[in-house]
């Protein structure tokens, strides 16, 4: 997060429970390295990204707010806190890689892309995260209070470790999970550069440190449900492609749509050679689409657009789009959520 004012923005955190880590240079202090509840924060004076806003978890009853000196909104909530999905805000949205948005480095030195700056009201965050350094990742056994996540994996691989889920296992390109609510889970090491695409429902939700579970956990019960959901494993080695209801495209499905109730329908899709592809239409809440390879034209909302990998769109309900001019390496992340 930026800072005007470094020494007040310690002196801040630190009476609230943070710690001060790291501290550099000495002679004319500019980045401060700060921990606290589960959290790895790193303050610059001068830096030019948004001010995050905290959500932390208190024993007291009373909900609360502060505000840093640099402008950082900390809000205390009840331990006993309880997840709220706001009604989501539909709008036709595109984020492009060219766009040559900021990565912001949030929690574990993650360094994140925010895909739908929007957040559609607060009902979805989608991220395109990355670690360039291969090696330890300096995670902690955490969870979220969350309604619905994804992580797929884009580039690279990523070692996991998950409750009741068996021993660490690697995430390679490609491959996906979800994280049902209130999971706990670990990320362990990961390889050089490193990308993976995260999905959370809602926006705002609270992330948790476990202090006193060890991972990996005595038992292996791949049947447990996390409020109403199991926890899946996609693995692009095991998958296979299908016809698919959208004309056009044929996919690779994940699992997830019967993971998860139906509330999420995660599948991949490529073009189906030599079929023509027909206006797309979704009457799921959240349709959320990012492109994996490739490139192609969207024809939404009565203009054309040129996707290429890394870009990413939301689209509303009830609304036709087509994809046309696609390129035969074209590779699509499709998520609805309802």
């Amino acid at each position: 997060m930026p800072s005007n004012d470094l020494p007040s923005d310690i002196s801040f955190f630190e009476k609230i429970g943070f710690r001060l880590d790291q501290i550099y240079p000495s002679e004319d202090p500019a980045v401060a390295r700060m921990s606290g509840f589960g959290l790895l924060m790193r303050i610059e004076r001068g830096l030019d990204v948004p001010t995050p806003r905290l959500n932390l978890l208190s024993e007291s009853e009373e909900e609360r707010e502060m505000q840093a000196p640099n402008g950082c909104i900390v809000r205390w909530r009840p331990a006993g806190y309880e997840l709220v999905r706001p009604k989501t805000i539909h709008k036709f949205e595109l984020r492009q890689l060219k766009d040559n948005a900021p990565w912001i480095i949030g929690r574990a030195g993650m360094h994140y892309r925010d895909l739908i700056p929007d957040r559609l009201g607060g009902s979805i965050i989608a991220s395109h995260i990355r670690i360039p350094d291969a090696g330890p990742v300096p995670d902690v056994v955490h969870y979220h209070t969350i309604g619905f996540q994804l992580i797929y994996c884009y580039r690279g691989w990523v070692k996991l470790v998950y409750e009741d889920q068996g021993p660490p296992f690697i995430l390679n390109a490609g491959d996906c999970v979800t994280q049902p609510p209130k999971i706990r889970h670990r990320v362990l090491e990961a390889s050089a550069n490193l990308e993976v695409i995260e999905i959370g429902v809602p926006s705002d939700h609270m992330t948790t440190v476990d202090h006193e579970m060890e991972l990996p956990t005595e038992h292996y019960r791949p049947e447990r449900e996390f409020e109403g959901q199991v926890f899946c494993h996609h693995q692009l080695s095991k998958a296979y492609w299908q016809s698919n209801e959208v004309a056009g495209f044929q996919k690779r499905d994940t699992g997830i749509a019967k993971a998860t109730k139906g509330l999420a329908d995660v599948c991949v899709l490529k073009p189906n050679e030599g079929a023509a592809i027909e206006p797309q239409i979704h009457h799921a809440d959240i349709y959320f689409c990012f492109v994996l390879e490739g490139n192609a034209s969207l024809k939404a909302q009565n203009n054309d657009h040129l996707l290429k990998a890394g870009d990413a769109f939301v689209m509303p309900p009830d609304e036709s789009f087509l994809w046309h001019d696609v390129s035969e390496e074209l590779e699509l992340l499709q998520v609805s959520l309802r």
